[in-house]
């Protein structure tokens, strides 16, 4: 099954592409490990490089199936890894995650990537909205959806468990960007 989402998204410091197999110690060094990084995500730290490689496999199957686009970040100048950004397809939507390494925090990467991958995605007949979750204490993650011109919708009690909080869903804030 074929995905309607581009292969490939770059923008002005960014290139958006599909995980490779050689991707995995990059993302396992850069920021899979690292808790700080993973506190609001819904996977826990990988605990070994084997660990990311699995992932890796996962996400090259889903851009084969075209159910999911887990994007790798990857610097324009030097090629490095440095993230990820997930397109997952519905009907007429596309959700999003993200993550990003914590050395790169606060310098508009991950807005601008966000922005790319929206604007990618409304280009398209069938979507007519991207959204994007995040728990409510996340104030970093709102302001980089917002930056790429989200806006909030709505607060939606006990939605997703983010095991690295809590065993228990916990609230978080819905943003869209529609057309």
């Amino acid at each position: 099954m074929s995905s309607p989402l581009p292969e490939r998204i770059e923008t002005r410091r960014l290139l958006l592409r599909p995980a490779r197999v050689g991707d995995a110690q990059a993302i396992f060094e850069s920021y899979a490990q690292d808790p700080l990084v993973c506190k609001y995500m819904i996977w826990c730290a990988h605990r070994d490089l084997e660990q990311t490689q699995a992932f890796i496999a996962m996400c090259m199957q889903a851009w084969e199936s075209g159910s999911r686009r887990p994007y790798v970040l990857a610097t324009v100048d030097t090629g490095n890894v440095v993230g990820m950004l997930e397109a997952r397809v519905q009907a007429t939507t596309v959700d999003l995650g993200y993550v990003l390494a914590r050395p790169l925090w606060g310098r508009g990467l991950m807005p601008e990537a966000i922005d790319a991958a929206a604007a990618a995605a409304l280009a398209c007949p069938q979507f007519y909205r991207v959204q994007a979750t995040c728990d409510t204490t996340n104030a970093a993650s709102a302001r980089a959806l917002e930056k790429a011109g989200f806006v909030r919708e709505g607060r939606l009690e006990r939605y997703t468990i983010h095991p690295n909080l809590s065993p228990e869903p916990r609230p978080c804030f819905m943003y869209a960007r529609v057309r």
